[in-house]
């Protein structure tokens, strides 16, 4: 957006007691919107901040995609000093958002109960396993959900439960939490008071596979793994042709296959009476499938996208992570942006899919480092910089 037109939360404070993937995801969107927030991270105690900055392999990502345009103040919440700079800070904020195990706020005197007397307008964010109810004790991740919630079931083959691919729950969780807050801000603006709002990885799981509950119950036959479902469209698989190659292609309805047919100069095809409709054809994949297969394998996939290209045709080179970093409709519609990491290295970040007045929502602040942030916030507060350098101790010693 442009310098001189405000984000939409600019002005709004949080304050996030999170780690891993889902907290920092709630804070990432309302810190992308303009909201200043506030990371507290632990230290002392053998502490060492988020723990996630130390993640490797496939966590390596999580902290800095998750944590930008955010500050970052150490503290140790163990200590009254530690817990007495957290209370002074809560008092100015108009969000919490915490992601930790149930029981670990109350057990810091933190929990929404005890902070809505020190700030009854505040709005607490709580990110967890699962809502209220029989299971909220239970440890949850995101795997541990998709398999107990039919994602990892659908995902896979049959008798080969698989989780997807990325950290669906927990991004599409924190970004439910952001909602939540959100709803509150406005709801807040009417009422004056504050409140708590609450999202889980189960139930956002839940409304993941919600439209294979409904189809049991519409139809009454249970849907099948994704591998071996009776798809709703007979053309929508990955082929491989020329070279070994993979692509994407799908024939959806019955004018796209009068075209598809007529590109390819498949004429018999488009004469067979056992294919005249869609669900004629969905009834033939058995036999049609493997034709096509056949015939469409002498093709290299860059001549496939091109045809299907130029004639509206749904199509999609099967494409790794690593390789949309080159991605040219990413990087002539900006969404990628240069991120500096804590150690002072330079990254391609993906910003959040979303345009206000056509403009991108950008990265205003780096990756900070383990309390960065802490003799602003802190001076802020009223503390003076030989109470700075008290609290901040832990975080110098070695």
């Amino acid at each position: 957006m442009s310098s001189s037109q405000p984000l939409p939360y600019e002005g709004i404070r949080v304050v996030e007691f999170t780690h891993m993937v889902m907290g920092p995801t709630c804070g990432m969107v309302l810190a992308d919107l303009g909201a200043e927030v506030i990371k507290v991270e632990t230290i002392g105690h053998g502490r060492e901040g988020d723990s996630t900055r130390q993640l490797i392999g496939s966590g390596a990502g999580f902290f800095p995609l998750f944590n930008r345009n955010k500050k970052s103040l150490a503290l140790d919440l163990q200590t009254a000093e530690g817990k007495e700079a957290a209370l002074r800070l809560i008092a100015t904020a108009d969000i919490v958002s915490e992601n930790f195990k149930a029981g670990t706020m109350q057990k810091l005197g933190l929990d929404y109960e005890t902070l809505k007397r020190l700030n009854p307008r505040l709005i607490y964010v709580s990110l967890k396993g699962f809502l209220p109810g029989p299971y909220e004790h239970r440890t949850a991740l995101d795997e541990v959900v998709q398999m107990m919630g039919g994602l990892a079931y659908m995902t896979g083959r049959p008798g080969d439960p698989l989780r997807a691919g990325a950290s669906v729950n927990d991004i599409m969780g924190g970004m439910f939490g952001a909602m939540g807050a959100m709803a509150a801000l406005a709801q807040r603006a009417q009422t004056g008071a504050g409140q708590e709002v609450q999202s889980a990885l189960f139930e956002n799981n839940v409304l993941l596979v919600a439209q294979h509950m409904l189809q049991y119950q519409v139809t009454g036959k249970a849907a099948m793994p994704m591998p071996a479902r009776i798809s709703a469209w007979a053309i929508y698989d990955v082929f491989e042709v020329k070279d070994g190659e993979q692509i994407f292609l799908a024939v959806v309805s019955d004018t796209a296959w009068n075209v598809f047919c007529e590109v390819f100069e498949f004429a018999d095809l488009l004469a067979d009476e056992r294919l005249s409709s869609n669900n004629a054809r969905v009834r033939a994949r058995e036999w049609l499938i493997p034709l096509l297969r056949e015939r469409l394998r002498v093709h290299s996939s860059a001549h496939l996208s091109a045809v299907f290209e130029q004639n509206a045709l749904p199509y999609a080179p099967i494409t790794a992570p690593h390789e949309l970093l080159d991605d040219a409709h990413l990087r002539a519609t900006g969404g990628l942006a240069p991120l500096t990491l804590d150690n002072g290295q330079s990254i391609q970040t993906v910003l959040l899919p979303i345009t206000l007045n056509h403009e991108r929502l950008k990265v205003r602040l780096p990756v900070p480092k383990l309390g960065e942030h802490n003799t602003d916030i802190l001076r802020s507060l009223g503390y003076s910089d030989a109470q700075i350098a008290q609290l901040g101790a832990p975080l110098n010693q070695p």
